[in-house]
């Protein structure tokens, strides 16, 4: 790096330099001092959307008039029976007593698309007269915070169908508590 002698030892520009900025600033004025400051205008502040879309889903899901009694604790996890049921179908669907007729499988859904592909999956399974499935909502280790975030969702929309007679943890063999298996009602045939 070259050495700055005489008037531009403190300038970081050469000569050369210099020159060529008085020329390229040469027909420049200077602004009038006004004696005014120039305030920023006050911002907004920013409004949370997705905060308030959580907040109002939530509302709506509690006002849904679930039947919250009706979970019990089984092992940590949340099992239901519909009200007026025995409670020995839960013992039954923990053990197995049904063989699993078919599953549906939600993982990489997001929260709307696990919920529209349960509702079509439950609507199938009645046409097709199926009585005892699994899904699969998983353990949450692939999202945010590496908690599950469709296990419970999953449940809340199970209690919401009248065809849905009880749902339990799926047994280990089964998928764990990465899966539920749902009793749905017998759908009466029209011949019978």
């Amino acid at each position: 790096m070259k050495e700055r002698t005489g008037a531009n030892a403190t300038s970081p520009l050469s000569s050369a330099e210099l020159e060529l900025f008085r020329k390229a600033v040469r027909d420049v004025s200077r602004l009038r001092a006004t004696g005014r400051v120039e305030l920023a205008a006050e911002r907004p502040k920013p409004i949370a959307y997705q905060r308030l879309r959580d907040e109002q889903q939530a509302l709506a899901e509690s006002l849904c008039g679930d039947h919250w009694e009706a979970m019990v604790e089984a092992d940590g996890d949340l099992s239901f029976v519909r009200p007026g049921l025995p409670r020995q179908i839960l013992r039954k669907l923990r053990r197995g007593h049904w063989v699993i007729q078919d599953q549906l499988d939600l993982h990489g859904l997001d929260r709307e698309a696990a919920r529209v592909q349960t509702a079509e999956f439950l609507k199938a399974c009645e046409r097709r007269g199926l009585r005892c499935v699994r899904i699969i909502h998983g353990k949450g280790r692939g999202s945010k915070n590496r908690e599950p975030v469709l296990k419970l969702k999953v449940r809340h929309w199970l209690m919401q169908r009248e065809q849905v007679l009880a749902f339990t943890p799926a047994r280990p063999v089964d998928g764990g508590t990465g899966a539920v298996v749902v009793l749905l009602k017998a759908v009466k045939r029209k011949n019978e």
